[in-house]
């Protein structure tokens, strides 16, 4: 089983108490914290802290040499972004106001309850996450620019919302904490999970599972694993995903159409970091980054009720969307170029120049498949190519079969609670508000007859005796 480190940089632990020491680290570890630094001399703090980063830091207040208080003055001075836990065998409320007004993150009392040392360091670790974000997303305004753009190198765009995404995925890419991809389906959300996975650089695999349809059993079975015996046919110890996962990414597509029970399931899982496998009553930890993806409205679901509250909340720590294709429409030219390229290598035919009208055609589109419905249309029409320039028949045939344009998009407007038309207070006679489509859908299609043609659902020799009407 591979151990990924964290938290990224140490939580130091200071008590002249080895025994404390001790304790405040199986403690931490039961929460799947496995980076510390331990000091009993607290001279040997400040230095510490001057040659390498840390989180957070436990400090007790009674010690020889430099005292807690001393050292918390120094710290909140010289390193203030560490967010200081005091820990003390004082049960006095003057000397904790004292401290939580010299810059204290929390005080707590000896002896700690296991859960709230764990709630406060982890409470800690968040501080320290949304700091870190935050510089990153303020470099990227302020440069625009992207540290790793080779993580992304799958994902053909030039679209400036994607880029934003990309400085938001660099921003979270090491946070151990849920990730929620929502899209349209085609839009690429399995590709962004790929990417949050390789910045996080996370020393074990991507494991991805498609829950849609999985009943609770099969689920847990998938995920938790079995002990032999677990059930009828298990005549053997199984693992699941989560431990494939060890030390990487799950990454659960679909999450929107889990059942109930499993939600309970998952919900535990991220909230302690346990689980059971079946026929087990032990639990086993889990390090493994949860990345989770839907095309459903999950705020629509949880207020129905068909997707828990909580579940929702723990899910959104970081929330990514991806634009769906007909938002992205500057990606039409350079995804149907790549998406040529990949054809004719996998046809094993001479990569065919497009016509330039392609992209004015595929613009009319609405692409209810996204991505993956335009790489699907561009294999057809390379499969049916024969020589020089790319036929645009395919296109334009896939199109009208699977309605035009302005039909798809009225559902979108529909669902948005928007009109196709707004009206003057006079009415325009029906000539008129013909002229006017037929002067809106040239210019959408920069005077190209056939694709407007197309776009009003009427042949292009009828567009062209209504233009000719027109200009006499």
């Amino acid at each position: 089983m591979k151990e990924s480190v964290y938290p990224e940089f140490p939580v130091i632990l200071v008590d002249d108490e080895e025994q404390a020491l001790d304790s405040f680290e199986i403690a931490l570890r039961s929460a799947n914290m496995n980076h510390f630094v331990r000091v009993q001399d607290s001279r040997d703090v400040m230095p510490t802290l001057s040659g390498r980063e840390v989180e957070v830091m436990l400090l007790d207040l009674r010690m020889p040499h430099v005292s807690g208080e001393e050292l918390l003055l120094k710290v909140n001075s010289d390193f203030p972004e560490i967010p200081v836990i005091i820990i003390t065998g004082a049960n006095d409320v003057e000397t904790a106001v004292k401290c939580m007004k010299h810059g204290a993150f929390d005080y707590m009392v000896k002896p700690v309850e296991k859960s709230r040392l764990v709630s406060g360091v982890r409470r800690a670790l968040e501080l320290r996450e949304l700091q870190k974000e935050n510089r990153l997303l303020k470099a990227h305004v302020l440069f625009d620019k992207l540290q790793h753009p080779e993580a992304f190198s799958e994902i053909v765009t030039n679209s400036a919302g994607m880029r934003s995404i990309f400085q938001y995925v660099e921003a979270i890419s090491k946070s151990p904490r849920p990730v929620l991809i929502t899209g349209e389906t085609g839009v690429g959300k399995e590709l962004v999970a790929k990417a949050v996975h390789a910045l996080s650089h996370r020393e074990g695999d991507f494991i991805p599972v498609n829950v849609a349809g999985l009943d609770d059993n099969i689920f847990s079975d998938t995920l938790f694993g079995h002990k032999k015996g677990a059930f009828t046919g298990a005549e053997q110890a199984r693992s699941g995903l989560i431990e494939q996962a060890s030390g990487g990414t799950l990454f659960l597509d679909e999450i929107g159409d889990l059942s109930a029970p499993s939600q309970v399931k998952l919900l535990r899982l991220l909230q302690d970091g346990d689980f059971f496998p079946l026929g087990s009553d032990v639990a086993k930890g889990s390090n493994a980054r949860i990345i989770v993806a839907t095309n459903q409205d999950l705020d629509r679901l949880k207020s129905s009720g068909r997707f828990r509250k909580d579940l929702y909340y723990r899910l959104c720590d970081h929330h990514i969307h991806v634009p769906p294709l007909r938002e992205r429409l500057e990606d039409l030219t350079i995804l149907a170029e790549h998406f040529l390229e990949k054809a004719s290598k996998t046809l094993d035919k001479k990569k065919p120049t497009p016509p330039d009208e392609l992209t004015i055609l595929l613009s009319t589109y609405q692409f209810p498949g996204n991505i993956r419905e335009l790489e699907s249309m561009v294999f057809n029409a390379v499969s049916s190519h024969k020589s020089g320039k790319l036929s645009m028949e395919s296109f334009k045939s896939y199109i009208y079969q699977k309605h035009p344009s302005f039909e798809i998009g009225s559902k979108q407007l529909l669902k948005e609670k928007k009109v196709l038309l707004s009206f003057p207070e006079q009415l325009p006679t029906l000539k008129q508000a013909e002229q006017l489509l037929i002067d809106e859908a040239m210019k959408r299609t920069d005077g190209n007859q056939s694709i407007a043609a197309l776009s009003l659902g009427i042949t292009r020799q009828a567009l062209n005796r209504r233009l000719k009407l027109k200009n006499k």
